[in-house]
């Protein structure tokens, strides 16, 4: 028997269907969303919750004419499945796949590219303002979260927007907060008939009435918003957006599918920006994800029908994760001005075990990494000694922030880096390969990348000591299963390490892949070559020293780092080797000058080189052509 949703290629279809027989349609989008993401892994929680909300503006508007985009993009697997992509679904988030958020290459339906929250206002306003240029008709909708809401970026595109007055329809969807009394049978009628062409007329034409009352007409104009004000703030929480110059209208249930097509249509034909308050359950329609929404939010692979989480095969060595999360801790037992900060990535992080060991001392400051950084630049004047926890990718959006109020004060904040290199199936927007070569350069600032958890242990334990700007990077995944030390030692800041010396040829490596480089060189010497290895172990102070003393003994050197080529731990060699007029050849493996598209760590290291059999491949290379050089000289 045919599904409703196997006969759905485009909106066109969706309009196509009865009322009746939405919810069908809703069940089907929702098996489809949960079978695939029990096998790919994905974000579940939030896509679920609004199928619904999906439904209805696929039905009220006219896309890609008109325009949606989504705040980060994670909940639009639905969006993905009504807008000709359900029988490529199956492929979410694998290698050479559909992204598991709006990418503007897949399709005309996603009209503005994301990953990271915040930008969906800022980016409509500037479609919206384009339109009017362009003297066209198209409508343009945002769809943001409440957690999305607390970044300063969202406030800024909020308040442009009131100032332009621009046509522009904003959804607040709100999946955390709880219900409350406002939204029932009253403030839904409110909201729907407030948004209705009638209420519109009719307001217009009092105030109009009212302003020509001789004498008084002002006075009495003022009098009745002012009424009209205190009634909506009485039933709605939308005082702040009518501040911000938005008509508000809600909260709304956003699983009832005639309550959202009526206000929908309703608001898409108001000349200003209006923003929907609309209230959606995260998980909805798979318990599971309801009773356990931060799990859920993004999961790998898992059992749809118990909802439990498959063990992957790697063994039981902890995670990068949560090596962090216990070693911070115990850092914090003995040093009272340790305290930890996360935007709003507590369990992410690994934070949250600190966040009940000592909750005087653990901030989460929402999705506000700008202010994350400059509230910890705050602490660290009054003698506190912060750890900034922030995905690499994310700490991006805090790069001034790091530069003039940490660095350039020269604070002891310690910047821990979690998913730096290659992060999987989310994709470009997600992997951590740019932050060497935006930070490396920074005055003060001292940037560790530790190869394995022992490692790890000892630069935060380093940090943590250091008077100083601190940064140290980790990998996504589980560490190497070693046996960690009851007693961690500090590193000597600056100070690299040769794990094995030879003379026909040279890799400095930096982190995870010094095991790659380590693999290299044993296979290298089971052919009677001898192939030295080099932990950098910090991008910055290099150990010149020990970089230079190297350098003089073999035929060619390569560095491999999990980053961007450009500017990063590579350059760096290349800058030293030119300042002290060493004509050596140097390969650089690393990310190429492009963003990397999603699959596995291991598929995509494979594809870039960095592995042992790249490293291998590369220095037969080099070996051939320093051989041929050598001939020819």
């Amino acid at each position: 028997m045919a599904t409703l949703l196997s006969q759905i290629n485009s909106p066109v279809d969706l309009k196509k269907l009865d009322r009746q027989q939405l919810p069908q349609l809703a069940r089907e989008l929702r098996e489809t969303i949960i079978s695939t993401v029990a096998t790919n892994g994905g974000h579940l929680g939030s896509s679920l919750g609004v199928v619904e909300l999906t439904i209805a503006l696929h039905r009220i508007f006219k896309t890609p004419e008109d325009m949606i985009i989504w705040d980060v993009g994670h909940q639009a697997y639905a969006h993905k499945l009504l807008t000709g992509r359900r029988d490529q679904f199956s492929t979410l988030r694998q290698a050479n796949g559909i992204s598991g958020f709006p990418k503007r290459t897949e399709s005309e339906h996603d009209t503005f590219g994301v990953g990271h929250s915040s930008t969906s206002i800022s980016a409509a306003l500037g479609m919206a303002a384009a339109g009017d240029i362009l003297k066209e008709k198209n409508k343009v909708v945002a769809i943001i979260g409440d957690g999305s809401l607390t970044a300063g970026l969202a406030f800024e595109g909020l308040n442009h927007a009131g100032h332009l007055k621009q046509k522009l329809v904003v959804i607040l969807n709100d999946n955390e907060m709880s219900i409350s009394p406002n939204v029932g049978a009253l403030a839904s009628f409110m909201s729907r008939k407030m948004t209705s062409d009638t209420f519109i007329r009719f307001k217009k034409e009092t105030e109009n009435l009212l302003s020509h009352v001789p004498g008084i007409g002002r006075d009495l104009v003022n009098l009745a918003k002012r009424a009209e004000e205190s009634l909506k703030g009485f039933m709605t929480p939308g005082m702040l957006f009518e501040g911000f110059g938005f008509d508000y209208f809600g909260p709304l249930d956003g699983h009832n599918l005639d309550e959202l097509t009526e206000t929908l249509r309703n608001a898409a034909q108001i000349n200003g920006p209006v923003l929907l308050h609309v209230i959606t359950k995260k998980g909805k329609g798979y318990r599971p994800a309801e009773q356990d929404a931060p799990r859920f939010h993004g999961v790998g692979p898992f059992d749809s029908e118990t909802g439990k989480v498959k063990v992957g095969k790697s063994g039981s060595a902890p995670t990068y994760t949560q090596v962090f999360s216990d070693s911070l801790v115990r850092l914090a037992q003995d040093d009272p001005r340790i305290v930890a900060i996360t935007a709003a990535m507590a369990e992410g992080t690994g934070l949250k075990k600190f966040s009940e060991m000592y909750p005087d001392r653990f901030y989460d400051v929402g999705i506000a990494e700008q202010h994350a950084v400059t509230f910890a630049a705050g602490l660290a004047c009054r003698g506190m000694h912060p750890v900034v926890a922030i995905y690499s990718t994310f700490m991006q959006r805090a790069y001034d922030q790091v530069v003039h109020d940490v660095c350039l004060q020269n604070l002891p904040v310690t910047f821990a880096m979690d998913r730096g290199g290659l992060v999987g199936e989310d994709g470009p927007t997600h992997h951590g390969v740019f932050d060497i070569s935006f930070m490396r350069h920074v005055p003060n600032l001292v940037f560790a990348v530790p190869r394995d958890e022992i490692e790890l242990q000892r630069a935060m334990k380093t940090a943590a000591a250091y008077a100083g700007p601190f940064a140290y990077r980790y990998p996504r995944g589980k560490g190497l299963g070693l046996e960690m030390p009851e007693t961690v030692t500090e590193l000597e800041i600056g100070r690299g390490e040769l794990l094995t010396d030879g003379s026909d040829g040279l890799i400095i490596a930096l982190g995870p892949m010094v095991n790659e480089a380590m693999s290299a060189a044993e296979n290298f010497r089971k052919e009677g070559v001898s192939i030295a290895v080099m932990d950098a172990r910090f991008v910055k102070p290099l150990d010149r020293e020990l970089i230079l003393e190297l350098a003089e003994k073999v035929p060619f050197i390569v560095t491999v780092e999990e980053n961007a080529l450009q500017g990063g731990f590579g350059a760096a060699v290349l800058e030293l080797l030119s300042e002290q007029g060493l004509m050596i050849p140097v390969a650089r493996v690393g990310i190429p000058d492009q963003f990397v598209s999603q699959g596995t760590q291991t598929e995509l290291r494979s594809q870039l080189g960095l592995t042992a059999q790249g490293l291998i491949e590369k220095i037969k290379q080099l070996r051939s052509a320093t051989r041929l050089l050598s001939s020819n000289g």
